[in-house]
């Protein structure tokens, strides 16, 4: 049987970071917080923390740390039950992991009534939409939205839709392109030359969407080519508009557009379409399963359904 207050000090220490931290959050003497994860860690033979300047999990730390969140969430639908209310006593925080271009488009609008309807606290994990579920898989977050169809063990995966991008650039560059004096190629040839030789702008390293481009639609696989990494929304699009190169913007950015500088759609007719999912726990408590339903219903509303 795992001991709760163990737990708790070991959730404590790995969120924020510091066994002196941990301590403070809990009221509790920096000796007490170790003795406790000491014991927890004597109990279940194995190492839970890496001892450093910064402190952190290993994988089963990481596993505790989700348990001990579903253990909260499950507690706070107990006592709002006891209580006879549906609405918890105090707000409940729920870890979610999400793409930078869902979150600022269609996500938080979408999932804001609920959160306030039900007196729940978003953490949000920003990532590439590819590597999302590595903070589902290890226990940080309660859902996350990703690209990965298959369910990983534990939870379920629900189809979104698809968020279509399309490759845009200022219209300056995209008429320089179009005259540019390599006349022997073919239109898609030139123009595929004057990719690899304009910089891009994208979003970070992990980013993927511009090869994707250029691989469905010119054949062009592992390219290189000159990047500008702008790792924020509104300074990635404004990268674009200052003519720092050409990118992938979704369409519902290009809806939402208050901006008096214009894109220019590269290649027109031809985006790329990424499919989403919300990946879940299975068990699920009534907080994640409110934000579930709202996530789904947010997203049915503003995504392609294909």
């Amino acid at each position: 049987m795992l001991d709760a207050r163990q737990l708790e000090a070991l959730a404590a220490v790995i969120e924020h970071g510091s066994f002196s931290a941990a301590a403070k959050a809990l009221s509790l003497t920096l000796a007490a917080v170790s003795l406790r994860i000491k014991s927890l860690e004597n109990a279940l033979g194995q190492r839970l923390l890496v001892r450093g300047k910064q402190v952190r999990a290993t994988q089963a730390g990481q596993a505790l740390l989700g348990h001990t969140r579903q253990v909260r969430l499950m507690e706070a639908d107990l006592m709002a039950g006891l209580q006879g209310g549906t609405k918890p006593a105090r707000l409940q925080s729920l870890s979610v992991a999400v793409n930078a271009d869902s979150l600022s488009t269609w996500f938080l609008p979408g999932v804001a009534p609920a959160l306030q309807a039900h007196g729940l606290l978003l953490d949000v994990v920003v990532d590439d939409q590819d590597h999302t579920h590595e903070a589902l898989k290890s226990g940080d977050v309660t859902g996350c939205v990703t690209t990965l169809a298959q369910a990983m063990r534990g939870c379920v995966a629900e189809p979104l839709g698809v968020m279509r991008y399309r490759c845009m650039a200022a219209p300056a560059l995209v008429v320089q392109w179009s005259e540019s004096p390599v006349s022997k190629r073919a239109g898609s040839q030139r123009l595929a030359h004057c990719l690899l030789g304009s910089p891009a702008v994208i979003f970070n390293r992990k980013d993927a969407l511009q090869d994707t481009f250029l691989a469905q639609h010119f054949g062009l696989r592992d390219a290189l080519y000159p990047r500008h990494f702008v790792p924020a929304v509104d300074a990635f699009e404004l990268a674009l508009e200052l003519g720092m190169g050409w990118g992938m913007v979704p369409d519902l950015l290009l809806a939402a557009r208050t901006r008096e500088l214009p894109l220019q759609e590269v290649l027109p007719g031809c985006p790329v379409d990424v499919r989403l999912y919300w990946q879940h726990w299975a068990r699920e408590s009534v907080a994640a399963q409110r934000l579930t339903q709202a996530v789904k219903l947010a997203a049915h509303a503003q995504l392609l359904q294909l």
